[in-house]
C-alpha cells in the first residue's frame, strides 16, 4: 500500500502532494513501482496536528481522488479519513477501501456506512486523539491489549453490518505506544496473526524508527522501515503501508524469498 498525503502538514510529506497533478503523478510512480493499493488522505494523523474537518478534507481530497481514478480505473483506492462524511463522498468517487485510524469509535455513523457500501475496511487500534495519544500508553500487555481492542472493533463493526470477510486489522504502530511497546508489537507480531484476519501494518518512516537509529529526518529512516517490512513478511502480515513504494516492493520480494 502507497501513501500518498494530501496535506500540507504529514510528518514525513506534508505539502508534497497538494496539487493535483502533484498527486496525480505520485500515483503513477508508485503503481508503476510496484504498489497494488493507492492510500489517500487529507487529515494529518501525526501526534499534534490539528483536525481540519470532514469539509477541508472533501475539499481537499476528491477532485485528486476523481482523476486518480479516471487515469488507473483498474487501481485499488483506499481512503484514509475517520469521518463517514468524507468516506461516502470518496466511495462515490471511485474509492474501493476505507481506511479508518479510529477503528470507527471517532464517528458513530462510520460503521453503519461501512456496512451499506460494502468494501473492504481497515480497522486500526487507536486510543485518544492526535493531541492526546501521546499520554494513552498504558497497557497491561501492548500486544495482548491490541488483539483484544482489535476483536472488539471487530465485533462492534460485525453488530452493525459489515461482513467480517471484508475486515482488515493494523494495530497501529505509533499510535498510543512508546518506541518500546511499538518494538514489542512487532516482536510479537504471529499472537495478532493467529486470528487469520488480513493485518496491515503501517511502519513507514515513523518516530520509533528514528529513534532506534538516532535518524531525526523521517526521508532517512528507509533502511530501518525495511527491516520492519522484513519482519512483518516473516509473520505474514497481509499489507504493508509505505511511503518509499519502490524500495519496499523488492524489500517484500526478497523477503518472501527468504520465508
Amino acid at each position: 500500500m502507497g501513501v500518498i498525503n494530501i496535506t500540507p502538514d504529514s510528518f514525513s510529506d506534508g505539502g508534497r502532494f497538494l496539487e493535483c497533478d502533484q498527486a496525480e503523478q505520485e500515483a503513477d510512480l508508485q503503481l508503476e513501482s510496484g504498489a497494488d493499493v493507492l492510500d489517500l488522505g487529507a487529515q494529518s494523523t501525526r501526534p499534534g496536528a490539528d483536525e481540519v474537518g470532514a469539509e477541508e478534507e472533501c475539499r481537499r481530497l476528491l477532485e485528486p481522488l476523481r482523476r486518480v481514478r479516471r487515469r488507473h480505473p483498474s487501481a485499488l483506492i483506499s481512503v484514509d479519513t475517520f469521518h463517514a462524511a468524507v468516506a461516502e463522498a470518496a466511495v462515490e468517487a471511485g474509492a474501493d477501501w476505507i481506511n479508518d485510524v479510529s477503528g470507527g469509535q471517532r464517528d458513530p455513523a462510520m460503521l453503519p456506512l461501512m456496512a451499506e457500501v460494502g468494501c473492504p475496511v481497515v480497522l486500526m487500534h487507536s486510543r485518544g486523539d492526535s493531541r492526546t495519544m501521546d499520554q494513552l500508553t498504558d497497557y497491561n500487555d501492548v500486544a495482548i491489549d491490541v488483539l483484544e481492542g482489535l476483536r472488539a472493533r471487530s465485533e462492534a463493526a460485525v453488530a452493525a453490518g459489515v461482513r467480517a470477510d471484508r475486515i482488515i486489522w493494523d494495530p497501529g504502530l505509533g499510535f498510543a505506544k512508546t518506541q518500546l511497546q511499538n518494538l514489542e508489537l512487532l516482536q510479537q507480531l504471529e499472537l495478532l496473526t493467529a486470528d487469520g484476519v488480513p493485518l496491515l501494518m503501517g511502519p513507514s518512516r515513523k518516530r520509533f524508527i528514528g529513534a532506534v537509529l538516532d535518524e531525526p529526518e523521517p526521508r532517512e529512516r528507509i533502511w530501518g522501515t525495511a527491516a520492519v517490512v522484513c519482519r512483518c513478511v516473516q509473520a505474514g502480515v497481509a499489507v504493508v503501508r509505505v511511503h518509499d513504494v519502490k524500495p519496499m516492493v523488492q524489500t517484500v520480494r526478497m523477503a518472501e524469498a527468504l520465508w
